[in-house]
């Protein structure tokens, strides 16, 4: 592969990382407020404050889907400069219906730790994902 294609593979590459970064850090975002909410519900917020944490929680879900394909085609773009990459984000189910129907302090207990659950992933998919930007601008930089 001549220098000009490798680099042009590399940019694709970084390009597909950030956009995953992008989808990652927003899970983040409404995880984080999830969590937030989760507390809030746990001392006594009620159906309005579940609501609310179902909603943040819904909008996590959405952006760890949309994260999952972004990684997929970072995963493609690292094939086509042979970097292997194994990264896989689960979405798990988040106990909604006992949550909203069944307030209570063991359910908001269960939904906090789903929520914890999420989080470390996408913490781990967002430092193995800057990891990976990090050295393809290093290989950008300093081709071989």
């Amino acid at each position: 592969m001549s220098n000009e294609l490798m680099n042009q593979e590399i940019r694709e590459a970084i390009e597909a990382g950030e956009i995953a970064l992008i989808s990652l850090r927003e899970a983040q975002a409404h995880l984080n407020s999830a969590r937030n909410w989760g507390i809030f519900d746990m001392f006594g917020g009620g159906f309005f404050s579940s609501m609310i944490k179902r909603s943040k929680m819904d909008d996590a879900g959405y952006c760890m889907e949309r994260a999952k394909q972004d990684l997929a085609r970072l995963q493609k773009e690292l094939r086509d400069i042979h970097v292997p990459m194994d990264l896989k984000l689960e979405v798990s189910e988040f106990l909604s219906f006992a949550d909203i129907f069944f307030d209570n302090l063991l359910v908001d207990y269960m939904v906090q730790n789903k929520i914890a659950e999420a989080r470390a992933q996408i913490d781990d998919a967002v430092f193995r994902v800057e990891s990976i930007l990090m050295d393809l601008r290093n290989l950008q930089n300093n081709p071989w």
